[in-house]
């Protein structure tokens, strides 16, 4: 009996063993399998953050070749022709009325965005757009003001911005209106709405650095000149804060641009005759001057009216030929001027390729005739970018009236005037 129990507890001892060595045995395996499983999800975290990165990178990389970008980009070399467009718009100028008309009285803050609804779509729509700025972004404690000393609430700023506004060129007769400050806030504000910007400079270095654009890894060289101040005077330690018209120096920045590898060199010129709709001498022998440097497009600026444009072919001093661009004079782009042409003006549209062989031609210059209208039957947000040809249609179709025969009339007239003057020898 004494030996049975013994062997029953013997028996029952051993049983226990051996379910802890079993226990122990299956925590090992689910230790191990933990282990494995950790692992394994370590990796495919790793896995898609690196997957995440490429698609990332690459995402950046496609918009870059799509949207204009810094000038420190390297340039993206091409295995086919390449094809984009170029939208220039006129001077962008700010009389009272403009800014008066854009104020809320209700939130207290200025806002310019109706002025560009009828037209934007042109805009957005284009790979690279650049203007002419006409006026200065002194600040309001300074006052804002009409012509002849022009100062605009930076409200303008950002709605040009979100109109689409890629590069504005800043040389001008109103650039020191308010002084180098004024010179210098202008700067400032156009950085903070991130509008790049050529022809005036808060210091030397910035003055001798060229601004680069990229269009689907084409690089496109900005320059900008202006004939003169109105008379003030530029400050003798800051000779560098506005590009003035002067051929060496306009000479060094298109070598500068060829030495780092520019694609198109396009230059906005201030010059010329206001109110005149054909160009003068001075803008004659200076654009064959810019053109025989290596130029490819001159947007010309200042007269307040359009003035002709016409595609060349250069010939370049090592005999090599190439395609230039030239218009004379963009009229203004929004103004509350009321003097004949100052009121219309375009939406230029180029389309531009380089090619293979790394040589450029202006394949189209296409254009939307634009009205800047005043609409005196509302007592706030009376000013509107018109879409000619669009409102000239909506009436005849009768699907929107409300400008009347006499301006249906003016309409078709001012269509036909822009399309003399584009076109004039």
């Amino acid at each position: 009996m004494k030996k049975d129990r013994r062997n029953h507890r013997k028996n029952r001892n051993t049983n226990l063993n051996d379910t802890k060595k079993i226990i122990h045995i299956l925590l090992k395996i689910i230790f191990v399998l933990a282990i494995l499983f950790l692992i394994i999800v370590i990796f495919h975290i790793a896995k898609s953050w690196i997957q995440y990165n490429d698609i990332t990178n690459q995402y950046l990389s496609n918009l870059n070749t799509i949207q204009p970008s810094d000038e420190n980009e390297t340039n993206i070399q091409q295995n086919t022709d390449t094809t984009f467009h170029l939208t220039a718009i006129g001077d962008i100028m700010c009389h009272n009325t403009q800014y008066m008309d854009a104020y809320n009285k209700d939130t207290g803050k200025y806002d310019f965005s109706y002025v560009f609804e009828d037209i934007e779509h042109y805009i957005k729509n284009s790979n690279l757009t650049i203007a002419n700025l006409e006026t200065t972004f002194a600040g309001e404690d300074k006052g804002y003001s009409n012509y002849p000393r022009f100062n605009t609430p930076d409200a303008l700023a950002y709605n040009l911005k979100k109109l689409g506004i890629d590069v504005i060129s800043t040389a001008g007769n109103h650039s020191l209106d308010y002084g180098f400050d004024g010179l210098s806030r202008t700067i400032d504000v156009l950085d903070k709405a991130d509008i790049a910007h050529v022809g005036t400079y808060q210091t030397q270095e910035e003055r001798d650095r060229i601004l680069f654009k990229y269009v689907k890894g084409v690089k496109i060289a900005f320059i900008n000149y202006a004939y003169g101040t109105n008379g003030i005077a530029i400050p003798s330690d800051k000779t560098y804060c506005i590009n003035l018209m002067n051929k060496d120096l306009i000479k060094t920045d298109i070598e500068n641009a060829k030495s780092q590898n520019a694609d198109i060199i396009i230059a906005s010129v201030h010059w010329g005759t206001e109110y005149a709709t054909t160009p003068n001498d001075t803008q004659n022998e200076l654009a064959d001057f810019l053109f025989q440097n290596g130029v490819n497009i001159i947007l010309g600026t200042h007269p307040h009216v359009l003035q002709k444009m016409e595609k060349r072919t250069v010939t370049l001093e090592d005999g090599s030929t190439q395609d230039g661009f030239i218009i004379y004079s963009l009229g203004n782009f929004i103004s509350d001027q009321t003097a004949d042409n100052t009121r219309t003006s375009i939406i230029l549209d180029l389309q531009i390729t380089k090619h293979i062989d790394n040589s450029v031609t202006v394949d189209s210059a296409n254009y939307i005739p634009i009205y800047m209208y005043k609409d005196s039957t509302v007592s706030t947000q009376k000013m509107k970018l018109l879409d000619i040809n669009k409102t000239i249609s909506l009436y005849e179709d009768g699907t929107d009236t409300s400008i009347g025969k006499n301006m249906y009339t003016f309409f078709k007239k001012e269509a036909n005037t822009v399309f003399e003057i584009l076109n004039s020898q």
